[in-house]
């Protein structure tokens, strides 16, 4: 029996220019995320106005989101410039993990954030005493330390299977499903792994979500200003959204049999592309008070002398 080296990404297209579409929107699109999230952490970890809990999770979530999507999309750009369109073995087993790793870290960083606004929406008076700075850094270590616990688990098992052809990954990426389709030996534990993490973390996580949100839309529904009442519905309808994107695609890309469909490439593109380049938009940048301190900061800058 041969052991496979290297893998064959298929990619989104075999045309020639549509290669070169796909090249320039999808570079368009990292430039932005990259843009978007960075900005948002230099913003944030500069202005002093912004160091509240809300904010300290925006940083780690719009990190985050800087470095999922370099996971992705610098290697579907060069693969979509080359005839080749191979991976190594390491390197595709490495993105392998640190997709795990990020999306599991996301989910939970959705689920603090949640509970940060269930937080300062229901409990108001409590809020300054309950998300004190031991337990904002304690929930934020938490979902580093589960994501990467996360992506190590799956991909140590992944790594005890054996593959010896075909190598042909039926995606723009390397990830779990479509490449457990190509092992030799039985991947009855992988299976029993990553719908374990699927039930486990992606069910939890969204139980807690949801449970604050109901809260936060309980409480707003009571509040006697219309004002007040319309920001709270405005700022969760938003979140709301990405979080149902996010979950919606990533369970759906786990849970589902792989078959190579392009079905399966929408969901893959909606977590890992489109989503961190919009959750910058939707989280952030939407929010009077970052665009407040952004101008103080371009002020800054403007007043520095050459």
């Amino acid at each position: 029996m041969t052991t496979v080296t290297v893998f064959v990404l298929l990619g989104l297209s075999n045309n020639p220019q549509v290669q070169a579409l796909l090249f320039v929107l999808f570079l368009a699109i990292y430039l932005l995320t990259l843009l978007g999230n960075l900005l948002m952490v230099l913003v944030i970890s500069t202005d002093s106005h912004l160091h509240t809990p809300m904010y300290f999770f925006l940083r780690h979530l719009s990190f985050l989101d800087a470095f999922y999507s370099s996971i992705i999309v610098p290697k579907l750009l060069e693969n979509l410039l080359s005839k080749e369109k191979t991976i190594s073995f390491l390197e595709c087993f490495t993105q392998i993990s640190l997709v795990i790793f990020s999306g599991a870290t996301e989910a939970c960083l959705l689920s603090v954030m949640a509970y940060d606004r269930f937080q300062a929406v229901c409990h108001p008076l409590l809020y300054v005493v309950v998300m004190n700075r031991r337990v904002c850094a304690g929930l934020v270590g938490s979902s580093w330390a589960i994501g990467i616990g996360t992506g190590l688990i799956n991909t140590l098992l992944l790594a005890q299977q054996h593959f010896c052809g075909p190598n042909v990954i039926s995606s723009f990426a390397c990830e779990l499903p479509p490449v457990l389709l190509l092992t030799c030996s039985n991947p009855c534990a992988s299976i029993a792994s990553i719908l374990t993490t699927m039930s486990v973390l992606g069910l939890g996580t969204l139980v807690l979500l949801l449970g604050s949100y109901s809260c936060i839309i309980t409480t707003a529904l009571r509040i006697n200003s219309a004002t007040g009442r319309n920001q709270i519905f405005s700022t969760c309808s938003s979140h709301f959204l990405m979080v149902t994107i996010f979950y919606t695609s990533g369970v759906l890309r786990y849970m589902i049999p792989a078959s190579g469909s392009a079905l399966e490439q929408v969901l893959s593109m909606q977590y890992s592309v489109i989503t961190p380049l919009l959750n910058p938009l939707i989280y952030s940048l939407k929010n009077q008070e970052v665009k407040v301190a952004l101008r103080r900061m371009l002020a800054r800058k403007s007043r520095l002398p050459l």
